[in-house]
């Protein structure tokens, strides 16, 4: 697998530190086709969720065109939200020798986008975010299916 896909590695991560202690979620796809999958929250004393699973080259071909489609790597976290107490979120991505981090605050919605002063660029960000916990999502649902159709 890793042959295909050597050059590829995704990272995402989103939470905060509050009443309820370090709650987050975090996924990454590794370049073996690893996919990495944590979940923690201590609302009402939940318990940290934790998946680990590989995912084919195609899998892995489909979230790199994602990526390329929603063109993040063209974009700059310079004029974005700082991280602060309300959370932050961290997107890092290798792929076709280009390594890109960008480090925000939380976002609660569009408003928040269309306030801030790169509009343009946190959009794809906000977009590509949403098309990524999709796709993250369901893969973790196939996959962990308890009772198949």
């Amino acid at each position: 697998m890793a042959s295909a896909s050597s050059d590829f590695y995704l990272r995402y991560y989103v939470g905060h530190k509050g009443k309820f202690g370090h709650e987050f979620l975090e996924f990454e796809f590794r370049p073996d086709g690893k996919l990495r999958y944590a979940n923690n929250s201590n609302y009402k004393n939940d318990t940290m969720i934790r998946k680990e699973c590989n995912v084919s080259i195609p899998v892995l071909k489909e979230l790199a065109r994602i990526i390329e489609e929603g063109e993040i790597m063209y974009e700059d976290d310079k004029m974005w939200p700082a991280p602060d107490r309300i959370g932050r979120q961290e997107l890092e991505i290798v792929h076709k020798n280009q390594h890109i981090c960008f480090n925000t605050s939380k976002i609660g919605s569009l408003v928040d986008v269309n306030s801030s002063k790169d509009p343009d660029g946190l959009r794809a960000f906000y977009y590509l975010v949403q098309d990524l916990k999709c796709f993250v999502f369901s893969l973790i649902g196939l996959h962990f299916k308890i009772k198949p159709i």
